[in-house]
């Protein structure tokens, strides 16, 4: 492959609705970039292609026939395919979402998501990157986060300063680096160490992660 061409993000697509898949399918095949690697209607399907495919990025619908997409999501990442996985969901699906965040999983998306965010967000988990859509974010703080006025941090116990919860405020909210690094006035490098220090301080291996103890800590019903 030329350097200068993008990779080619192969894609593997599991939901229970044809015609979702359908779409899906014709918004990957007709963009430069990315080629779908197969695709499954049921849970025990896709665990199993996922498997002998090993496509870089996995789209899951949390609820499927057979088992969920949360059970495939455990299955894969506790295997050794490599693949990033991305739920698929609805507004009313927040805590098997959660559960996937916690396995590993890299983020989730609306199941109604403009199909130029949906590219992006493949392309962002193959790099590497987590994705927190912004409008179930909102869903997941009342459900992570009751508000208990006077808690202590869950994250007090683990010595972080007041510009890490900043930012780790900030990670759950959402907001990219670029978007860390202008609300908080600091470089991009600075941001992504604060980043890489907060990960080995709370054991935790990626952004996702980090927005859901953020969310658990009740650090969005904190003051700034």
């Amino acid at each position: 492959m030329n350097p200068e061409e993008p990779r080619v993000v192969s894609v593997f697509l599991a939901d229970d609705d044809p015609g979702f898949r359908a779409a899906y399918r014709k918004l990957f095949d007709r963009t430069p970039g990315f080629r779908v690697a197969g695709e499954a209607a049921d849970g025990e399907t896709a665990a199993r292609l996922i498997a002998a495919l090993r496509p870089a990025v996995a789209l899951l619908d949390v609820q499927m026939p057979g088992i969920s997409g949360v059970e495939v999501a455990r299955r894969v990442l506790a295997g050794d395919s490599g693949t990033r996985v991305v739920m698929l969901t609805t507004f009313d699906l927040d805590e098997y979402v959660a559960e996937a965040l916690r396995l590993g999983a890299s983020g989730f998306l609306l199941k109604n998501a403009a199909p130029q965010e949906v590219l992006q967000a493949v392309r962002a988990v193959d790099a590497g990157h987590a994705v927190l859509a912004p409008e179930v974010t909102a869903r997941l703080i009342h459900h992570f986060a009751p508000a208990r006025p006077g808690r202590r941090h869950a994250f007090a116990g683990r010595v972080l300063s007041a510009r890490e919860i900043q930012v780790a405020r900030l990670v759950a909210r959402g907001h990219s680096n670029q978007e860390i690094a202008d609300e908080l006035f600091l470089s991009l490098e600075t941001v992504r160490t604060y980043l890489r220090r907060m990960f080995a301080k709370l054991d935790v291996k990626d952004r996702t992660q980090l927005a859901v103890l953020a969310y658990e800590a009740g650090l969005l019903h904190d003051e700034r």
